[in-house]
């Protein structure tokens, strides 16, 4: 499976209550589905909704749904990162409206000075899935995509009807006893040694690893 996140720029950051009360949210289009995005990448709304509902269950009304500051290599979401929760997810037609609280978490107050200082920000979903390509020559999510984050905060986000677009396939990502690793360096390592054992020219093995290190 590839790590795949969607970037969107149009979102809205608004403050609620006064005071001690007083909180920052993001609210805006986070997911889209059934259109192809600027990337070239297309979210079936059966595999998408289907997802978020599995999303809203598991974490938006347990209140684990959260985001981070920035762009992380893998679909884990580091705590140490995190700079808000988001507490809504809901469909409107073909997109997903969201609704997250910025916290008072260390990344929470960077990305509040951020927007106090009008820097434009964007958020990006973030999850797992397989990728295929159509005739059309756009690439379809495929039905085993899973949601980790349906927002990390960016700064550098592209889509149709938002700032929510652009997948990372530079690493693919497996299920290992529970456990997403990164299959890149695996089979990459099982490869090198299969050329140990064949005696293969040692400037092929190197030009291999050096492929590798290129996809990181």
């Amino acid at each position: 499976m590839k790590l795949i996140t969607e970037e969107v720029s149009k979102v809205k950051f608004i403050t609620e209550g006064k005071g001690s009360q007083k909180k920052m949210f993001i609210e805006g289009i986070f997911l889209q589905g059934d259109i192809c995005n600027r990337n070239g990448r297309m979210y079936p709304m059966e595999t998408l909704s289907r997802e978020v509902k599995r999303y809203n269950e598991n974490f938006v009304k347990k209140g684990r749904a959260l985001g981070e500051l920035g762009h992380p290599d893998g679909p884990t979401v580091n705590l140490d990162r995190v700079s808000h929760k988001i507490v809504s997810l809901t469909q409107e037609g073909t997109n997903f409206r969201g609704k997250a609280q910025l916290l008072e978490t260390p990344m929470g107050k960077i990305a509040k000075s951020l927007i106090g200082e009008g820097v434009c920000l964007g958020v990006s979903s973030r999850g797992v899935g397989s990728l295929k390509m159509t005739n059309e020559g756009h690439k379809v999510v495929g039905e085993d995509f899973m949601l980790a984050t349906a927002a990390d905060i960016v700064a550098d986000p592209s889509a149709p009807d938002a700032f929510v677009q652009g997948i990372m396939e530079g690493k693919e990502w497996v299920w290992d006893g529970g456990i997403l690793r990164e299959r890149l360096a695996e089979s990459t390592k099982r490869r090198i040694n299969t050329l140990v054992d064949q005696k293969i020219l040692e400037e092929y093995k190197l030009g291999l690893f050096q492929d590798f290190l290129s996809n990181l």
